[in-house]
């Protein structure tokens, strides 16, 4: 029998990088606590005990279109996972990531319930749609920032906030020899990674680019091969359709991110997380991005920042070329892989750069932080 005390955790996220996120958490606390977890998650978080009330790719929406196109789904499956936590009487709701699904649960729970509400990745408010900080600060009592940058505008506006850094900053290569063989590759080939995203409606508006792409570089390029990392089983069937009819030297395979950028000399990365790791992982990205006319036509006036890549952002410089909306075409991806060329002698010391910005202060020191709330 344990003598830990017991927390009902509920918990809540919408994709791969912040289920790995939350696991990092819930390891450090089940140090201390004897933790019976309940809400939506991803294979990390089952694998820590919870029994996800439904697949979380269902509240994995993005832009402004699709979460007012599913909203009726949306508002039904949050408020499920309202009177679950309400009903298990939690003492905990960590949210990750999906600030607008989880801000209404954060409120929800103030309302009625004891619980305290954590938020571990900060929602953009420093980049736009300012006007959410008035519900963080009424909301939330403690946001967990991957990023001193956003632990810092906190601060200025009084909300109790702790850099937690982000997983990365102890990231590393996989030996190519080892790649090599896992994947069958040739290893006289050259290689160029291709990172599509991890959200549906991403495959769908980046992979008709990327593969039209594929085919004119390939055309004075026959030495490369092209390898298309899927986040899961589902999202690589996707990517394998738009190649039907083609025959291409690619490659094509599920959760092999960092073994893809370990081996390659460079990258075209849909914007995200993603981008971060390609530098990380000295693999200068090319970043993309591309949604709906009617979804760029808003954010656009929204944004209060020049850049959107995540390295961008923390060199404090347009180091990596960013290619957005209208810009992102087979020409001006060429043109940019030619110039992100020049950038490979110097990956080595742009990513110590970067694991030295995004190193924070950790799981272990947040736990210090929550049990004071």
């Amino acid at each position: 029998m344990s003598n830990k005390d017991v927390l009902n955790i509920g918990i809540v996220c919408g994709e791969h990088s912040g289920d790995r996120l939350g696991a990092g958490l819930i390891k450090e606390l089940k140090k201390y606590h004897d933790i019976n977890l309940y809400g939506v998650g991803g294979p990390k978080l089952e694998k820590l005990g919870l029994n996800s009330s439904f697949h979380f790719s269902e509240i994995n929406v993005m832009g402004l279109l699709d979460p007012l196109l599913k909203i009726f789904k949306l508002l039904g499956l949050r408020k499920n996972l309202i009177n679950l936590f309400i009903d298990k009487k939690i003492d905990l709701f960590i949210g990750i990531d999906s600030p607008d699904f989880n801000m209404g649960i954060h409120k929800a729970l103030k309302k009625k319930s004891n619980n305290k509400n954590i938020q571990i990745v900060s929602p953009s408010v420093w980049g736009w749609r300012q006007g959410r900080i008035k519900s963080i600060q009424a909301y939330i009592d403690l946001t967990l920032c991957l990023f001193n940058f956003e632990h810092n505008f906190y601060k200025k506006v009084g909300h109790n906030s702790f850099h937690l850094g982000h997983p990365f900053f102890d990231l590393n290569k996989v030996n190519k020899e080892e790649i090599i063989k896992k994947y069958s590759l040739d290893e006289s080939k050259r290689f160029l990674s291709v990172l599509p995203g991890s959200r549906k409606s991403e495959i769908m508006n980046m992979m008709p680019v990327y593969r039209d792409f594929i085919k004119k570089h390939f055309e004075k390029n026959e030495d490369h091969v092209y390898l298309i990392s899927a986040a899961d089983k589902k999202l690589k069937s996707m990517i394998e359709k738009y190649f039907d009819t083609e025959k291409l030297p690619i490659m094509i395979a599920e959760e092999s991110m960092r073994d893809f950028l370990s081996i390659s000399s460079l990258s075209i990365v849909t914007s995200g997380t993603a981008t971060l790791e390609a530098s990380i992982l000295e693999c200068p990205p090319v970043i993309c991005y591309k949604t709906s006319s009617f979804n760029y036509s808003i954010i656009s006036r929204m944004l209060k920042i020049d850049d959107v890549g995540l390295p961008n952002l923390l060199l404090g410089k347009r180091y990596y070329m960013e290619l957005i909306q209208n810009e992102c075409n087979v020409k001006n991806i060429l043109d940019a892989v030619r110039k992100t060329e020049e950038l490979i002698p110097y990956s080595s010391e742009n990513a110590s750069l970067i694991k030295d910005i995004i190193k924070g202060n950790g799981y272990s020191e947040a736990i210090k932080v929550i049990k004071a709330l």
